[in-house]
């Protein structure tokens, strides 16, 4: 060596050309690095681990131009943050198995470690020294083929870091989607009327049943006979048109169960502006839309039944309080009388319906035998002409159910066939059966006038001042089984009634 500042400026093992072909190698553009990696190159940092000397000395100046450099002797030095190392062969040997320590605590980020060897030591590195090392570097070297080695490390290591951070990006994003408290599902947008689902997330299968054996089928199969056409039809018509949608729709769970379902849709663009795919939010909001129904048909009583029945009491009163015959006074009594009676059971009723549906979900279950046992026993304590049967599954085995509300339901359908019966001897049949696997049904069926058809269409159509059911008996059974996800039907002829409510036995 001519000097010691020509000590970096000589290539060790290789020609000036190799050194020129080499060039002053750039550092990767650090802008999109992640949080783990350096933001520009003069913030990464290497780490000079060797003895105290000129050598040590030349290297942090040559590469200092380009790294912020750390510098230690002695093994301790590896707990600090750097982004490559180099080290000497004294320090190599020191360092022992806390190098591989070190590097398993990077990974599965890269971190480079490169082993300095002096000119006259050509027979070392020895004896596995490139599987502990990504480079070996023999002193002197160039300034240029040392930034260049060096700076190709360093690169290497900061595009893993950068993947790194972005394959941990994209598990926080998917684990955010699979935990997310709400369906979530992607489509993959297409040229027909299918769009078929590459993903669902954790809560999607436990809203609706349905797993990744859905995948690349089309949404629709929630669909089933009760859903709204014009609601399917509004869907389709965004999608069509690639623009959002929040739409509110009965669908039906993998077992048959019905659920109101909001659903939000949403298209995904690419950089092109192109929509590729589109974005589903599912939400169970089977308990909002029943107690929205339940509102409705609650105001409806307080205005208009509470109200026509106290302007009743209102009017006989005042006939009372005139110059009235005796008649006058008793059927002004009798009407009094019975109208109070009929707000006292409105009253009841709409605590019944509130008290019921107001239980949360649970897991307990009860034993349906043993409730519709009571039950006929109560009905015929309380209506001794009455005749009322009971057929049950046979055997003695328990029907267990944890549906909210069932029992109180079935009584009301019982009591109000026995109460709206004129005849001497009225007739109830409660039959329990079990239609498909994980379903009860209970059917109630009397011999009585019917119920009238205003009644029941109701149900579906929505309550008006004009049109609305005088019972909330037959609310609380069509709730009851709502919320269960279930199917409740009425049919009425000439013999009599059959009120059906078939339920999943375990919503």
């Amino acid at each position: 060596m001519d000097s010691e500042s020509d000590r970096t400026h000589h290539a060790a093992g290789g020609d000036e050309s190799a050194e020129r072909d080499a060039g002053d190698a750039e550092g990767p553009d650090a802008a999109a690095f992640g949080r783990d990696a350096p933001e520009s190159e003069a913030q990464a940092a290497v780490l000079l681990l060797m003895d105290d000397d000129r050598d040590r000395e030349l290297l942090a100046e040559a590469l200092g131009e380009r790294y912020r450099i750390e510098t230690g002797t002695d093994p301790d030095a590896l707990d600090r943050e750097f982004d490559c190392c180099l080290l000497d062969a004294n320090a190599f040997d020191a360092a022992g198995d806390a190098l591989d320590a070190r590097r398993e605590r990077a990974d599965p980020a890269f971190l480079p470690f490169v082993l300095l060897v002096s000119e006259g030591a050509r027979g070392r590195p020895a004896d596995g020294a490139w599987e502990r090392v990504d480079d070996v570097i023999e002193l002197p070297v160039g300034r240029r083929a040392l930034l260049t080695r060096v700076s190709n490390l360093v690169e290497r290591r900061t595009t893993s870091l950068r993947l790194r951070q972005t394959v941990a990006d994209l598990r926080l994003k998917e684990r955010a989607m699979d935990e997310a408290p709400v369906g979530i599902t992607i489509a993959r947008a297409s040229d027909g009327d299918d769009d078929p689902l590459v993903y669902l997330n954790e809560e999607f299968e436990a809203l609706t049943g349905y797993g990744e054996e859905m995948l690349g089928e089309d949404c629709r199969f929630l669909q089933g006979p009760d859903t709204g056409d014009e609601t399917t039809a509004e869907i389709r018509a965004a999608l069509d048109e690639e623009r959002p949608v929040s739409v509110d729709i009965l669908n039906y769970r993998a077992n048959g169960q019905k659920f109101w379902n909001r659903i939000t849709i949403a298209p995904l663009r690419d950089e092109a502006g192109e929509t590729t795919h589109f974005v589903g939010f599912q939400m169970d909001i089977t308990e909002r839309k029943i107690r929205e129904r339940r509102l409705e048909v609650m105001t409806r009583v307080l205005n208009h039944n509470l109200r026509n029945k106290m302007n009743l009491i209102t009017g006989y009163a005042d006939l009372l309080r005139g110059d009235a015959d005796e008649e006058t006074r008793r059927r002004s009594l009798d009407v009094i009388t019975k109208t109070s009676a009929d707000l006292t059971g409105i009253a009841g009723a709409v605590r019944t319906v509130e008290e019921t549906l107001s239980v949360a979900a649970t897991d307990a279950s009860v034993d349906l035998r043993e409730e519709l046992i009571e039950l006929r026993n109560r009905i015929r304590s309380r209506y001794p002409d009455a005749e009322v049967t009971l057929s049950l599954p046979e055997g003695d085995d328990p029907v267990d159910v944890t549906v909210v509300g069932l029992p109180v339901a079935v009584e009301e359908a019982v009591e109000n066939a026995v109460k709206h019966n004129d005849a001497a001897a009225p007739k109830v049949e409660v039959r329990v059966e079990r239609p498909r696997p994980g379903w009860i049904a209970v059917e109630i069926a009397d011999d009585g006038p019917g119920i009238p058809d205003h009644e029941t269409t109701v149900l579906e159509a929505g309550e008006t001042s004009l049109t609305h059911a005088d019972r909330l008996g037959i609310w609380l059974m069509y709730w009851v089984v709502g919320k269960a996800g279930g199917e409740f039907d009425v049919d009425t002829d000439e013999n009599g009634t059959t009120i059906r409510l078939e339920v999943p036995a375990h919503p």
